[in-house]
């Protein structure tokens, strides 16, 4: 997969299949329109392509809050090229296009720039200035232009719409097997491991830590079953989430324990995938009290590990 920077990148590409939207979850209906691009792309004997924006389109609105990303942008790319997406145009959203007539919008990017032949998009979907740009305008200046428009209905899961708010909820509140469900994968969290304040490892249980990027949805502070992925290897976990209220005063991050696993982290890249929660975190009266409730989420943990093959 070929990824485009900037539009300035583009130049005389081969003609595409287009797939537009933000895809920050690339979610089930995300993927749906994904598969659907490919697929006619491949028919056709056109590129496949997805266009988004590298920075959420709200950092240039004043007055809304920032959204919380739900994936890196290398986790997107990474999922798009799986997926078979042949170009990647990850273009910054900037005052230029914003301020755009949908109208030019379309001529300038969709026609000149991405020689597109066919779009894809989600029933919601907004461009241009204003968000004037519906699916309805991109059909009358399909016609103008010649290339052909499929608008995605919505998708339902247990008569919810997915999207991408919804599922930062569920990510935010630790609902972490609807989550996967909507998502279509479980949510995770990667990053470099850092050195704590290593309390686990005088009671027995070492954990590997990782520090919370503000920037990125994370889960409600608590206990979850986790899987830990460490140089391309699966192992089983119990993570804690939170701010280690029994201990001291701590920023949130979240802190791993692995199973049957003694190699020393620090400094190394993981990632933990979140299955389920299994109860909030709270302060406790003694370092010794945590530690059996400790050793009682390890029990908890396992078992689930054990009933699915992990252990």
């Amino acid at each position: 997969m070929k990824i485009f920077n900037s539009l300035e990148e583009i130049n005389n590409i081969d003609p595409t299949v287009v797939a537009l939207g933000n895809f920050d979850g690339v979610h089930k209906g995300h993927q749906q329109i994904i598969m659907r691009t490919v697929k006619s792309a491949e028919a056709e004997g056109l590129k496949s392509a997805v266009f988004t924006f590298s920075n959420h389109t709200r950092t240039l609105l004043k007055n809304l809050p920032p959204v919380k990303n739900i994936l890196y942008p290398e986790e997107k790319a990474a999922i798009m090229e799986d997926m078979g997406i042949d170009y990647l145009f990850n273009i910054p959203f900037t005052q230029e296009i914003l301020s755009m007539p949908p109208e030019a919008f379309v001529q300038e990017i969709l026609v000149k720039a991405f020689r597109c032949r066919e779009v894809y998009c989600g029933f919601n979907y907004t461009f241009g200035y204003k968000a004037a740009g519906t699916p309805e305008v991109l059909m009358h200046e399909g016609l103008k232009h010649g290339f052909g428009i499929h608008v995605q209905e919505p998708y339902i899961i247990d008569d919810i719409i997915v999207s991408s708010t919804y599922i930062r909820q569920l990510i935010e509140e630790g609902r972490m097997e609807e989550c996967a469900k909507f998502m279509g994968r479980m949510y995770s969290i990667g990053g470099e491991v850092v050195v704590g304040n290593k309390l686990g490892r005088t009671i027995g249980f070492p954990t590997s830590n990782v520090m919370i990027d503000e920037s990125m949805a994370t889960p409600s502070n608590g206990v979850y079953v986790t899987y830990c992925t460490y140089n391309g290897v699966k192992y089983p976990s119990v993570t804690n989430v939170g701010v280690k209220p029994t201990i001291g005063t701590y920023h949130k991050n979240v802190e791993t324990h692995i199973f049957n696993f003694d190699n020393e982290l620090y400094g190394k890249d993981i990632r933990v995938e979140f299955i389920k929660k299994t109860r909030d975190e709270k302060k406790f009266e003694s370092v010794e009290a945590l530690s059996r409730q400790i050793e009682s989420d390890c029990i908890m943990a396992k078992a689930y590990h054990r009933e699915h093959g992990m252990l």
